[in-house]
């Protein structure tokens, strides 16, 4: 029988975490330092047993809502896509999520538990009183060469991409610059703004995502220039080990005609396969990114409340979450672009 015991966040317990294939950036502590801090969480880190052997490892973030106790591996909202386990190939992911469930309810003291683990299919879900949405994702497969990467896109994406070099575009990578977190929100609030929106987060998240990441070199930062030196476009993508996520991007509207984002998708592929990712994740799945050659991962968002209360007041807070973001856009006075 597996078991979860709460461990202390010492160096060899990293290394021992570091060594796991099935390893994310989401379950570094850089990661779980930026979503501590954003989201006033405290960490949890825990191996898993089989007797007296470790099998693997779980991850997640105790928040307080309503002041219960929530336990996160994500939550939604916490732009962190994955988190879950870490487990040896030949332990199964549903037994290893059984033994969260006591983890959670019991030695944790939970009323809520959240789950999104990139390991665990809708099969392994049922009979455990989950409840879950499915929640694919776009991926691209990194591993073949350049020529075949760009021919797998749609062919309106490479006219762009080439329509983009024809024009003067340039992008640059970027590093240490303060001012990058600024630019990059402000042209997200422009692509909010096209929809009537606003961001549902802050510019200090962007910085602190940067301020945690940047210096152990697990982001790479893009901007896109016109002919003229304008920053057209930005680009935010986290990566370690064998992926590369597709945290943000942004542009103006008045530029998009140069197409500079596909231009940033494609640097960001090129430069992804050069430090030895396999995996590009755009991170949800949309229609849009389907022109890159994606294949949809299905990743399900699985959850349990102790009660139907606390189930029914997560509902109220997405709920209330989606209609406050849409009359902040209003009384910010962003406009539909026509």
């Amino acid at each position: 029988m597996l078991r979860l015991r709460r461990m202390d966040p010492d160096a060899a317990l990293w290394r021992d975490r570091a060594g796991y294939h099935d390893r994310l950036i989401f379950h570094t502590p850089e990661w779980l330092a930026f979503v501590a801090e954003c989201q006033g969480a405290e960490p949890v880190l825990a191996t898993l047993h089989d007797g007296d052997t470790p099998v693997g490892h779980f991850t997640g973030l105790i928040t307080r809502k309503y002041g219960l106790r929530i336990l996160g591996s994500p939550m939604a909202g916490w732009t962190t896509s994955y988190v879950g386990f870490n487990l040896l190939p030949e332990v199964s992911r549903r037994a290893a999520l059984e033994a969260l469930m006591p983890f959670a309810f019991g030695e944790l003291g939970c009323a809520h538990l959240e789950i999104r683990d990139r390991g665990l299919t809708e099969a392994d879900l049922g009979g455990l009183g989950l409840r879950w949405d499915a929640a694919p994702t776009a991926v691209i497969d990194v591993n073949p060469d350049e020529d075949a990467l760009f021919g797998a896109m749609a062919s309106a994406c490479r006219r762009n991409i080439r329509k983009a070099a024809k024009s003067g575009v340039t992008v640059e990578e970027v590093h240490g610059d303060p001012a990058f977190a600024d630019e990059f929100y402000d042209q997200l609030r422009d692509v909010f703004a096209k929809q009537n929106l606003v961001p549902t987060y802050s510019v200090e998240r962007v910085k602190s995502l940067i301020r945690h990441l940047e210096p152990a070199g697990r982001i790479l930062l893009l901007r896109a220039r016109d002919p003229e030196g304008r920053s057209i476009a930005t680009a935010v993508l986290p990566w370690y080990h064998r992926a590369m996520y597709f945290w943000g991007g942004a542009s103006y509207r008045e530029h998009q005609h140069l197409r500079p984002n596909e231009t940033l998708i494609w640097h960001a592929l090129r430069w992804a396969k050069q430090q030895g990712v396999t995996e590009f994740d755009f991170v949800g799945g949309n229609a849009y990114k389907a022109k890159y050659g994606t294949t949809e991962v299905p990743v399900p968002w699985a959850r349990r409340s102790r009660s139907p209360l606390v189930a029914r007041l997560r509902d109220a807070a997405k709920q209330g979450f989606a209609f406050k973001q849409r009359t902040a856009a209003r009384l910010t006075g962003a406009r539909a672009d026509q």
